[in-house]
């Protein structure tokens, strides 16, 4: 399937056994557990999906913490989709960032450098060093510098959340070295962006966003090398984080219409963005398709396009923020993104509460994540609700 258009793969991916199977729709293995053979092909079945490996020819698959068939249709998907040869799904995209963090730590290498903006549970995890991580926190142009001998993993997220910042990534990876590098891709999602064509070395995302699409389904996922999957799986086994079966069912069953809803809502925001630019009562808006937004070239070379998140900041300031989040109409004021329909919320108030105050966004901003209503009556709402 390499040669497919991205749009053909998005339908395709992850349904190579199903004429086997004799079905046309994907199917759900809701099995808890499976029949053993006997005791010894049980084991050494455990022993294969423990050590982080994948069924072979007849095996069982012993236990649904281990290994599901359903979930593993749509790690395949992802996988193709993101141009990775594998892929581990989890109950959560900070379930995923917690297994990276802890395979970081039990490389012997525990140093983490965050380039900021993060999403905020991402950013906290980190500063908490619960995992047993250190992290320093640096720009982009900083990341070289703060490279240490106990460094195991460079985080970033382009675009930023919630600011929408551009970042780099060739740069990143060429300042990490022999460094891995991860990178968040929830906001741009495969479709507009691929982190491991600029090298980096792992992907991340909260499927619970645009990969669904529809609100229904939490679900993380991480797409990477077959070698960094078998230290990761064997993390998911033994802290039960496994991405639960009808997730990934409506997840997978949410890729086909991807490349149509992003391109969509990306049109909707880009047209959004620039009328809220000219708003009297609007201090800035924050959003790739803008003059100035995109100074590295980073749109046409590292991204297709924009993308369908945006933010931006009331003149008013905070008041006037919590105002206009409490009088959209058709809006949802809700946290989360990437679904069908359209939400705001305050990130200082909520998504990054617990982020640093030195690195928490403007209390008078309101990031927004532009769904597929026609972008006139979403002004028409944002118009009415803007104080």
């Amino acid at each position: 399937m390499s040669d497919l258009h991205f749009a053909t793969a998005a339908v395709h991916a992850g349904r190579a056994d199903l004429g086997e199977l004799g079905v046309h729709a994907l199917p759900i293995d809701l099995s808890t557990t499976y029949p053993l053979s006997d005791v010894e092909a049980g084991g050494a079945a455990y022993d294969q999906f423990a050590g982080g490996g994948t069924p072979r020819t007849g095996d069982s698959f012993v236990y649904g913490r281990l290994w599901n068939p359903t979930v593993a249709r749509f790690e395949d998907a992802l996988a193709h989709l993101e141009g990775g040869s594998d892929a581990v799904a989890f109950a959560t995209g900070m379930a995923a960032v917690t297994a990276v963090l802890m395979a970081t730590v039990a490389s012997g290498k525990p140093h983490v450098v965050a380039v900021r903006p993060l999403y905020g549970g991402t950013d906290h995890l980190l500063a908490t060093g619960l995992l047993g991580t250190q992290v320093t926190y640096a720009r982009p142009q900083e990341v070289a510098a703060a490279i240490t001998d106990q460094t195991g993993l460079v985080i970033l997220e382009s675009p930023g959340n919630p600011t929408l910042d551009l970042i780099d990534i060739g740069a990143v990876v060429a300042a990490a070295g022999s460094v891995p590098v991860l990178v968040d891709n929830t906001f741009a999602t495969p479709v507009l962006q691929r982190p491991l064509e600029h090298g980096a070395s792992i992907v991340l995302h909260s499927a619970t966003k645009f990969l669904g699409g529809h609100g229904d389904a939490l679900g993380g996922v991480i797409v990477t090398d077959a070698e960094t999957a078998q230290r990761i799986r064997p993390i998911r086994a033994i802290t039960g984080s496994i991405l639960h079966p009808m997730a990934a069912y409506l997840l997978h069953r949410g890729l086909p219409t991807l490349p149509i809803r992003v391109e969509r809502q990306q049109r909707s925001a880009t047209t959004i963005a620039a009328a809220l630019a000219q708003h009297p009562a609007v201090r800035r808006v924050l959003h790739p398709s803008l003059p100035g937004a995109n100074a590295h070239g980073l749109i046409g070379r590292q991204m297709s396009g924009p993308g369908s998140v945006l933010a931006f900041e009331l003149a008013g300031g905070y008041e006037a923020a919590l105002t206009t989040a409490k009088r959209v109409q058709l809006i949802t004021h809700a946290v989360s993104l990437g679904g069908v329909d359209t939400l705001i919320q305050h990130p200082a108030g909520l998504t990054h509460r617990p982020v640093a105050a030195q690195a928490k966004p403007s209390e008078g901003i309101l990031r927004l994540s532009v769904g597929l209503e026609d972008p006139a009556d979403l002004l028409a709402d944002l118009e009415h609700a803007i104080c």
